[in-house]
């Protein structure tokens, strides 16, 4: 008997090594015979191994080869205190700082000589937005989440993140995907964003409908409403959410149709110049009666300055109630790689030539500063504050609180953590009462982590550090002041 079953596994053996071998013969002459592909025609098979560890390597580098701060866009240092924080646990760390000072551009907050003590810690103020509108809104904290639409992610994303806002006391800004019930549900602040394609409040010819924009004021929830001009990671160019991604829910939701990519315009078809701009963040204002702002990029300042004259020449009551200024290194679901990678100011620069311009025009305390783009540390977020940022909003950071494990797929339908996938196999992994509390707590962290900051450099609260409390490291090592670096009112124009 033993002999007989030693026999059908030799057989079993055979048949294997025959199978691998018939199948490098095929691979073989295929690859032999292909035209597409130099490698695979001159090394068939061998050429294979390439592509193999091209695919596999970005994720080679994230485990085993890439130190904790080289990885890009967020290294694994970052992801590590977001997820510590979003679990509730100590972020304090032993035997010593990990971050290169020595890099250009560090910042380097300046502790005060004798600082509050401790019961006399910084704590957050509300902050009024929109006070010509009929119902000025006051927000509550100065980090929230940034645009997100449902669509590019997921029902349960939007479920927890929804939740997470409201235990934390923090607004979700909708993104360009319209109002979802799942945004509802919660029962967090909610901001509108009307995007190029003005999902959700389009007539079939891509005009405002102003009986639903009043329907979707009319939520108690809602309170503002931001008119999105251009997205840090693809200016100049709409947004786009691939057909595979289009349930139809989502194309309901949308007033979109099922079975093709949708692209949104790439800019708003009746806003040709600031005075457009102005007429239309009056007319959203006057059919809403709640605050409504602009999100932009920041491309230099000549746009910005025409801006502010004109809202000078008309009057304060004319202007935007807050601008949403997006970094050129934000982040999205799918956009081309030029744009990505080489258009619009980074938000370090632009933050602060913004913030000059308004403040020179009087305009502090009429229009409200966001900043946006990858501030998901609470250093960042600091610097924001002191660079002239009244909030600061992060879709990144709480992707991270998600679960997200940056698999770089947010574009295509197979998002291994559930977050911007609706295929249910991997929605199943995305378990909405677990991912709230990571929400809540990782807000919660971020807020009680700068106020330690602006504890140490001695102000009461988040948003009276200055750019002096701020150095930045130099090319030759040593640090400067933020604010010799980059004086008030030194704005230079980038007209030619």
């Amino acid at each position: 008997m033993m002999g007989g079953l030693l026999d059908f596994l030799a057989q079993v053996f055979v048949l294997v090594i025959g199978l691998v071998v018939l199948a490098i013969v095929v691979m073989a002459i295929l690859d032999r015979f292909q035209t597409h592909d130099a490698i695979r025609r001159n090394y068939p098979v061998i050429g294979r191994f390439r592509h193999l560890f091209t695919a596999l390597g970005e994720f080679f580098r994230q485990y085993f080869f890439a130190m904790d701060r080289e990885e890009m866009p967020f290294n694994r240092a970052q992801r590590h205190w977001v997820n510590h924080a979003a679990e509730g646990g100590s972020n304090t760390l032993a035997f010593g700082s990990t971050r290169d000072l020595s890099v250009p551009g560090t910042p380097i907050f300046v502790n005060a000589a004798f600082p509050p003590l401790d019961d006399q810690f910084a704590s957050t103020e509300p902050m009024m937005i929109g006070p010509t509108a009929r119902q000025p809104y006051m927000a509550p904290s100065f980090f929230n989440i940034s645009g997100m639409s449902y669509g590019a992610i997921s029902k349960p994303a939007v479920q927890a993140l929804a939740r997470g806002a409201r235990k934390a006391g923090i607004w979700m800004n909708t993104g360009e995907g319209a109002l979802s019930p799942y945004h509802l549900e919660g029962g967090c602040d909610i901001v509108f964003q009307i995007g190029t394609a003005k999902y959700g409040v389009q007539n079939p010819d891509g005009s405002l409908n102003d009986d639903k924009l009043r329907a979707i004021a009319a939520h108690d929830t809602v309170k503002m409403f931001e008119l999105k001009l251009a997205q840090g990671a693809k200016p100049g160019k709409g947004g786009i959410l691939p057909a595979e991604k289009i349930t139809p829910e989502i194309a309901k939701i949308r007033g979109i149709e099922m079975g093709h990519d949708s692209f949104s315009p790439n800019r708003h078809l009746e806003i040709d110049d600031f005075g457009d701009l102005l007429d239309m963040v009056a007319h959203i204002r006057e059919v809403t009666g709640k605050p409504v702002g602009i999100k932009t990029v920041v491309g230099g300042s000549e746009p910005f300055e025409e801006l502010f004259r004109l809202i000078i020449e008309r009057g304060e009551d004319s202007a935007p109630d807050f601008i949403t200024l997006d970094g050129g290194e934000g982040g999205t679901g799918a956009s081309p790689m030029p744009l990505m990678d080489l258009v619009g100011m980074s938000i370090r620069e632009g933050l602060l030539m913004v913030s000059d311009l308004r403040d020179r025009h009087g305009l502090k305390e009429r229009i409200r500063l966001i900043a946006s783009g990858k501030l998901v540390n609470p250093g960042d977020v600091a610097w924001a504050l002191a660079a002239g940022a009244d909030f600061v909003t992060s879709a990144r950071g709480f992707m991270f609180a998600l679960g997200c494990i940056q698999a770089l797929k947010c574009n295509k339908n197979t998002c291994p953590t559930g977050i911007t996938t609706h295929n249910p196999r991997f929605q199943k992994g995305l378990v909405v009462e677990a991912k709230e509390d990571r929400v809540a707590r990782y807000a919660k962290a971020i807020i009680k982590e700068v106020e330690t900051i602006a504890h140490s450099v001695g102000v009461a609260e988040p948003r009276l550090m200055r750019r002096r409390h701020v150095r930045l490291v130099m090319a030759d090592g040593t640090s400067r002041p933020m604010n010799e670096v980059f004086p008030r009112g030194n704005v230079v124009s980038t007209m030619t």
